[in-house]
């Protein structure tokens, strides 16, 4: 009998319980032992809950019990999660997580700390909720080298363009409609300002490409500021907008990082990903172009990911998995000013834009629609640091800058 503890019973943990009680008997025969889940730390009362008399408001019972393998981290945050994990991975236990803040922020060191207890630290929902992609990375794909992984990692923001795109409401509605179904929070920054993404896609990259990657050295813009006629636009040449979370080795050796609103041409098979779909494209140099597509978040798909986890856990006592990467390499993040790319523009218009996008762009390709008020236009392949002290150029003379977003291929 190997016993388990259950941190949090918010949405993820109650998830988790309750696919426990429901598939008990497959999930025992697939682990090869016997499990029960020991206790469940809240700081609420559930009376009424199949495993009631599990629950626990102290920590210390949990941490300081032998009998328990394998403790599940389904809080959320940084405070005290980290430090319950921590205190976990120092008393020989081994945790599972669906945290992506934590294992974005506390990767390397808890990883390290769990491989010199000869523990695991395993986050398979950390990044597509129910999506398989962390086993992928540091198992079916080991024998690749990576050198690409982009996607559209958050289901919020995705919703929200899709409501956008296919039905002509605004940001500011198409967020209301997500926050009444459920699928943006009351408040949603970490969704619409990219910082979910952003942690995401820092996971993804550490286990690609070896070292940890902090979200503070990760270019993120969120999607607040994308209007309809933004949308309008990049529908008249063949487009799409989504958020896009992208890292690549480059031949320098350095990592080129970022979270941004992006424009892809409609031949790309992220750009038909939508609603609360999430896709992530993984580029290695045997096996081309993979794609693992699905929903992104929610209750069960998340909680599927963490009892998985948690079977791979006790299949694994004192016989640890190797997912693992070290801690950050100073400089290895390329500086994004200088990532390049095409842009869209749209600014302001009057008798003088057109000689003066000209004389600062050169040969530009316009997008016609707004009138006289405004003029759109896909710039030639440009830097990060260049388009900005080109726009600044045209703000010097007057002419305001509404939008730039960039159009890449994947």
């Amino acid at each position: 009998m190997k016993y388990i503890a259950v941190l949090g019973h918010g949405t993820v943990g109650s998830g988790v319980t309750e696919l426990f009680i429901k598939n008990r008997t497959s999930i025992e025969r697939k682990a090869g032992m016997e499990l029960d889940i020991k206790y469940i730390l809240d700081i609420r009362d559930f009376p009424d809950h199949p495993l009631a008399d599990r629950f626990t408001k102290d920590f210390e019972k949990i941490v300081n019990d032998p009998e328990v393998a394998v403790v599940v981290e389904v809080i959320g945050g940084l405070n005290p999660s980290y430090s319950y994990v921590k205190r976990c991975l120092e008393n020989g236990k081994s945790v599972v997580t669906s945290n992506k803040e934590l294992v974005a922020t506390h990767g390397a060191e808890l990883l390290k700390l769990a491989k010199d207890n000869n523990l695991n630290f395993l986050f398979e929902a950390s990044v597509g909720g129910g999506i398989p992609i962390i086993r992928p990375l540091s198992q079916c794909l080991s024998a690749n080298e990576l050198f690409e992984i982009a996607g559209i990692l958050n289901g919020t923001t995705n919703y929200i363009l899709t409501k956008m795109i296919t039905d002509g409401i605004s940001f500011e509605t198409a967020l209301a409609n997500a926050q009444e179904l459920g699928y943006a929070e009351r408040n949603p920054s970490a969704d619409v300002d990219g910082a979910d993404s952003c942690r995401k896609i820092c996971i993804l990259a550490s286990l690609a490409f070896g070292h940890h990657i902090y979200p503070d050295k990760v270019y993120t813009e969120g999607i607040r500021n994308i209007s309809l006629k933004d949308v309008e636009a990049a529908k008249s040449f063949g487009g799409v907008i989504k958020l896009i979370a992208a890292a690549s080795r480059l031949e320098n050796g350095k990592v080129q990082i970022f979270v941004a609103p992006c424009i892809l041409n409609k031949v790309s098979q992220l750009s038909h990903v939508d609603d609360v779909f999430n896709a992530i494209l993984v580029k290695g140099d045997a096996i081309g172009d993979v794609i693992f597509y699905g929903r992104g978040a929610g209750k069960m798909p998340t909680a599927s990911a963490v009892v998985a986890d948690v079977i791979d856990a006790v299949k694994h006592i004192s016989a640890r998995k190797m997912l693992y990467w070290s801690d950050a390499i100073e400089g290895s993040v390329e500086d994004f000013d200088k990532f390049q790319t095409s842009y869209y523009v749209r600014c302001l218009r009057n008798e003088k834009t057109a000689k003066l996008v000209a004389s600062v762009f050169g040969s530009v390709n316009y997008i016609e629609g707004y009138g006289d008020a405004e003029l759109s236009f896909i710039t030639p392949l440009s830097t990060e640091g260049e388009l900005k002290a080109k726009c600044e150029q045209l703000k010097a003379e007057g002419i305001d800058v509404y939008s730039t977003i960039r159009v890449i291929d994947l």
